[in-house]
């Protein structure tokens, strides 16, 4: 990352994101064979996840006030992003303190692009700068897929874990939990047997009022990326507080182009803590 990091949101038209749903998606390419892995995150240009940059919503943020009277299972909200897809519960201020999901790695199709992909798990960066995520990376650097694993705090630079090796088809757990005025995050990787924990003090304006779990194009050199080709991403067990994060009505997020509404990545309907999040366009 530039440093890596997730983004803010700015809301757009519900007629832009409707026509963007309606337009018939660009066909899903079959997920590439594993390429060999490198157990840390490519040198250059390092890319940042940033809180989440909605460009637009068929419901506007005061959307969110009416949180408590959704029904539960449901969701609350669709809105647009420039950088994320997936799922965030939303809250008053101390709403959250623990967020925890499952995912096998994709492989990466890599054309000559350099386009990056990450997944992770995360509290706060909905609607405010801080936030407080680990999960992993799916890039193609030079034509070739390249995996790491990460940790971040912004508005701190991503750190990648150190002594590791990632690989397409690895199955990872991811949690985020506050207790004491502190984050940890734990990453644990059971296909190649690893798992690494850290804690560290919140961002500046941490919250707790938003859980996420997160398909991102993340941003290198300032700008958003380009989106990896990952295919599908099947996330299980997603949950916040100890419940499945659809009892909480979370919006579903849909990626979209900044220049254009046109999709990117788009989430499927999430059931018992369970979505998959689909590769639409870089």
């Amino acid at each position: 990352m530039s440093p890596r990091s997730s983004a803010g949101f700015v809301l757009v038209s519900a007629t832009a994101l409707t026509a963007a749903l309606a337009t018939p998606a660009l066909a899903t390419p079959a997920l590439a064979t594993p390429a060999l892995a490198t157990p840390a995150l490519a040198a250059a240009p390092t890319a940042a996840h940033t809180p989440a940059q909605l460009t637009q919503a068929i419901a506007s943020h005061e959307s969110h006030a009416l949180h408590g009277l959704a029904q539960p299972g449901k969701v609350n909200a669709t809105v647009s992003s420039t950088n994320w897809s997936g799922y965030a519960a939303t809250g008053s201020t101390g709403a959250y303190t623990s967020v925890t999901s499952s995912w096998t790695q994709p492989s990466v199709s890599c054309s000559s692009a350099t386009t990056y992909s990450s997944f992770w798990v995360g509290l706060d960066g909905y609607s405010n700068s801080a936030l407080e995520q680990t999960g992993t990376e799916a890039d193609c650097i030079g034509g070739r897929a390249t995996y790491g694993a990460w940790w971040e705090v912004l508005p701190a630079s991503e750190s990648a874990y150190s002594g590791v090796t990632v690989k397409g088809g690895d199955k990872f757990t991811a949690t985020v939990t506050y207790s004491g005025s502190r984050f940890t995050m734990t990453l644990t990787d059971s296909t190649e047997g690893w798992t690494k924990t850290t804690t560290h003090a919140g961002s500046s304006g941490f919250k707790n009022a938003s859980a996420e779990v997160i398909a991102e194009a993340p941003e290198v050199g300032g700008s958003v990326a380009g989106l990896a080709n990952f295919g599908t991403v099947n996330f299980t067990g997603a949950k916040a507080n100890g419940s499945n994060l659809d009892t909480y009505s979370p919006n579903e997020i849909v990626m979209t182009k900044s220049s254009s509404s046109a999709v990117r990545a788009q989430p499927g309907s999430i059931s018992g803590g369970s979505f998959a999040d689909v590769w639409k366009a870089s």
